[in-house]
């Protein structure tokens, strides 16, 4: 029988969303926020199964610049189609499917919405599966490889699936497996709150469907385990959109040459930039210090969010939009979307969320110290 470790990863469930909700209860003997990375999931997430920051597990957003290293030199010759055609999701999805099948990227992959005429001048961050050996850039193993070594029997849903095929994935490992972890990953709400934003209907039917879904498989699972201790959480949490940023186009109106005089990633959230000639850093700076819809971040912030890449290659200069402010369009999108995360992470809306069904001596602060939980709860130590 044993013990079972059953850790429930819900993507965007953050503690605004938490709360105020009786979410679990009366099960629930821990519930409190979690203080998470700052970036998007791709950053998170190898944080979360590694216990490191960004700076040192080499991830954070989607695109570096690169242009020496960059596989996406043949896609440059696409930047003759029209950008009606070529933007429409069916059409990038496409083309994301070819080029991860061609080059045998086996992580999360997507081009998103990023320009033909620029993409030879990037590299792609995720190449590999993250939760794999190998697979963290900076080359830390994942609690996933480290349970491997040990030969800890553990269950990991495959993200690919969706929550369903998941959960019934969960379901057949632990009637015939005995897992002593079980890592249950589900992402149905992340697109939810990007589509309808925090305060829908539809999310409140959501968190009780899983609220459902959870004592179902606590009930499932205690037929073959003596104990069964229970964790959810979230990587990050979910930000309203009140208004969209031009400030792709406020850039491009200086008259630089982006490829000549910089490089820029526009994220969802945040604008990166490289300089290339003397003299485009102080007119691009002139631009953001004018802009009421976000702030260049300092070393020192830099440095405290862990993502003073000593190589530059995710930014030279970093432009964060203020909560709820959208860069749109952006090299991640062309349409608004009702919620958006990757702000500030001590704002209140970036704050994911813990929940556990066991009293713990030490509760998690942070995401890094979901790694040292999982480790604990397994047997693999501290």
């Amino acid at each position: 029988m044993g013990t079972l470790s059953l850790f429930v990863f819900i993507d965007a469930f953050g503690w605004e969303l938490v709360r105020n909700r009786s979410f679990l209860e009366p099960e629930a003997r821990i519930k409190k926020p979690l203080e998470t990375v700052f970036g998007y999931s791709c950053t998170c997430d190898p944080t979360i199964i590694t216990g490191v920051p960004p700076r040192e597990h080499g991830h954070f957003s989607f695109f570096a610049y690169d242009p020496v290293k960059s596989p996406f030199k043949p896609l440059q010759a696409l930047r003759v189609l029209p950008r009606s055609l070529v933007d429409r999701g069916r059409v990038r999805n496409k083309i994301s499917q070819f080029v991860q099948k061609a080059y045998g990227y086996t992580g999360y992959f997507q081009l998103y919405a990023v320009p033909f005429k620029y993409i030879h001048l990037f590299d792609y961050s995720e190449k590999r599966d993250i939760y794999l050996e190998g697979g963290i850039n900076g080359g830390q193993p994942s609690v996933f490889v480290l349970l491997d070594k040990a030969g800890i029997p553990y269950f990991r849903s495959d993200w690919r699936k969706g929550e369903k095929e998941a959960v019934a994935d969960l379901s057949a490992a632990l009637a015939g497996g005995r897992p002593r972890l079980a890592y249950l990953y589900l992402a149905k709400m992340d697109a939810l709150l990007h589509a309808k934003g925090t305060q829908a209907a539809e999310v409140g039917a959501m968190i009780d469907g899983y609220q459902d879904t959870l004592r179902a498989v606590l009930a499932d699972a205690r037929k073959s385990y003596d104990e069964v201790r229970l964790f959810v959480f979230s990587d990050h949490g979910m930000t309203d959109i009140v208004r969209s940023s031009p400030l792709m186009a406020e850039i491009d109106a200086t008259g630089l040459v982006f490829g000549r005089d910089y490089a820029a990633v526009y994220d969802s959230t945040m604008a990166r930039f490289w300089f290339l000639r003397e003299g485009s850093r102080a007119t691009i700076e002139a631009i953001l210090g004018k802009s009421k819809d976000g702030r260049i971040l300092d070393n020192a912030t830099l440095h405290d969010w862990g993502i003073d890449f000593a190589d530059r290659r995710y930014g030279e200069l970093f432009f964060l939009l203020h909560p709820g402010v959208l860069l749109c369009p952006s090299f991640m999108g062309t349409k608004p979307l009702a919620g958006m995360h990757g702000y500030d992470p001590g704002s209140p809306g970036s704050r994911a969320s813990f929940i556990s069904t066991v009293e713990l001596e030490k509760a998690p602060e942070k995401l890094a110290d979901l790694f040292s939980l999982m480790k604990r709860e397994s047997g693999l130590g501290v």
